[in-house]
């Protein structure tokens, strides 16, 4: 809807309803949106099917009508709906789609997540830009992480962990100044770094292929005479920093059916060995370094992040950080008078360091730390927040060794588990305020804001049935209502009805 002008048309009764899915428009980026009032006189529940079944001749003048007299949403104040009052029959009950989470505070990072170089670096550019330190931070631990390729990396059991990040910011659009924290990092690392900042930055994820295209092997071949030659050069550099200010779009290519995007970004986390097997053009890639920064706001998370990327582990590869405006700086800042060049070497010294092909061990204090905080992180959680935050070990591991390694440190010390036990914390209070308490199964959770409207009462199983006017089978409601009693967000009781005979009613906890 970006960008059109939208006329919003419910049925009679539910007013407020449309109110709230307009602001949900507007929100996204729809130009302009109206809301059509229905006449005071037409009871609950009257909708445009049956006003064409009743005046088919008329129905196209009747339209015109009455949605040259909508408003703007911005004109509007509901609260319980202007013409809902005095209509006669009852409303039909609405639900969205999309429930609305549970409102959690908004996240905190703690003081230890400001160790050593990264804090002294954010703390000097804090003064200097309307960005949020969380967002100058993850930034910059993504980026060092990916110019430093695989070089410091941390092994676990039989797998290697190179120290490569995906990051989601997730903010308002503009207001959340996530672009502004990054064109700060991307300063202090051209200059630390210059070659990978000019050639290895990208962005425009777009298929599986493409990213495997920037970072494919060498290609030989043999001519007519049997000589060896080179059919494609390939990429020397395998490191490759994608940063995507719009991840909105790049989830709703996945959904494509045939897209392997999804796939191939698990796999470039997960390991260094990527194969398109297009039988036209298939292309592999070894030793590939690949970290993401993706900028998004909580409402296309919500709506773009589906049941399948959920499922498949895709989510919880990145690291969502809630990011907004630190402060108003009409005129800017002062970055360019301040003396960077001391940070810049120190960065450029971790750099040339963090190549180094160093396997990061453990310092005493912190294994006593892990050994603490291991089963709590390992442990499974419930819902939708569940799967984002399923590789909190793997991901603290990553982010405590690049705590080390930017300071210049073989083994992970106290201090630098405690910083990413601080990252970590801030992400998981963050995937809280952004998913509150969903299931990730769309239909459960529309169950469940339903029953939690229907309170103190509960909810038949043929009154649920009704929420989806016969678009869902018995079958996939059974299975929500049972993930729902699982989950401990719902419980079933039997209730005699009035002929004397039990039925099920299922309550909200």
């Amino acid at each position: 809807m970006k960008g059109l002008e939208v006329v919003v048309f419910y049925d009679a009764g539910e007013e407020q309803e449309a109110h709230k899915d307009a602001m949900k428009l507007l929100e996204a980026g729809a130009q302009n949106v109206r809301v059509v009032e229905w006449p005071s006189d037409a009871p609950n529940g009257s909708d445009i099917n049956g006003r064409l079944v009743e005046d088919a001749q008329g129905f196209e003048g009747w339209v015109a009508e009455i949605i040259s007299a909508t408003k703007p949403v911005s004109d509007l104040s509901y609260t319980g709906g202007t013409g809902t009052r005095g209509r006669q029959g009852e409303p039909d009950t609405y639900f969205s789609y999309v429930p609305e989470p549970v409102e959690h505070r908004w996240p905190t990072l703690e003081e230890e997540a400001y160790c050593g170089l990264p804090g002294e670096i954010v703390r000097a550019i804090e003064p200097h830009t309307e960005a949020d330190p969380v967002a100058v931070l993850m930034n910059l631990l993504c980026a060092y992480g990916n110019a430093i390729g695989r070089g410091a990396h941390m092994r676990v059991e039989g797998d290697i962990h190179n120290l490569k990040l995906y990051t989601g910011l997730v903010g308002e659009t503009s207001k959340g100044r996530k672009g502004t924290s990054w064109s700060r990092v991307r300063e202090l690392m051209r200059s630390a770094e210059a070659e990978w900042s000019e050639n290895r930055v990208l962005t425009g994820l777009s298929s599986g292929e493409g990213l495997i295209y920037h970072v494919r092997d060498r290609v030989e071949g043999e001519n007519k005479n049997g000589e060896t030659v080179i059919l494609d050069p390939g990429v020397k550099d395998k490191r490759l920093l994608i940063v995507e200010p719009e991840l909105a779009r790049v989830l709703k290519v996945m959904c494509r059916e045939g897209n392997t995007l999804s796939a191939d970004i698990r796999q470039a986390w997960d390991g260094d060995r990527l194969q398109s097997l297009t039988k036209n053009n298939p292309m592999q890639a070894t030793g590939a370094h690949v970290s993401i920064i993706g900028h998004i706001t909580k409402a296309e998370l919500l709506r773009h992040l589906t049941e399948t990327e959920t499922a498949n582990g895709f989510a919880n590869r990145f690291i969502w950080l809630m990011v907004r405006r630190s402060k108003e700086l009409p005129f800017g800042g002062e970055w360019h008078k301040v003396d960077s060049a001391p940070l810049i070497k120190r960065l450029t010294s971790a750099i040339e360091f963090g190549k180094l092909p160093t396997e990061i061990g453990w310092t005493e204090d912190a294994r006593e730390i892990w050994r603490e905080v291991y089963g709590t992180l390992s442990e499974g959680k419930p819902g939708l927040f569940g799967a984002v935050v399923g590789h909190s070990e793997a991901q603290v591991l990553r982010l405590g060794a690049l705590y080390a390694t930017i300071n210049e440190s073989q083994s992970i010390e106290a201090e630098h588990l405690e910083a990413a036990l601080a990252v970590w914390d801030y992400a998981e209070e963050s995937a809280c305020y952004i998913f509150g308490d969903a299931t990730g199964d769309v239909v459960a959770d529309q169950i469940l804001e339903a029953l939690r409207a229907a309170l103190p009462d509960g909810m038949s199983r043929t009154e649920i049935s009704h929420l989806f006017r016969r678009h869902q089978s018995a079958q996939r409601i059974g299975q929500a209502l049972t993930l729902l009693a699982k989950t401990g967000r719902a419980y079933c009781k039997r209730v005699k009805d009035t002929g004397g005979r039990p039925s099920e009613r299922w309550f909200a906890k």
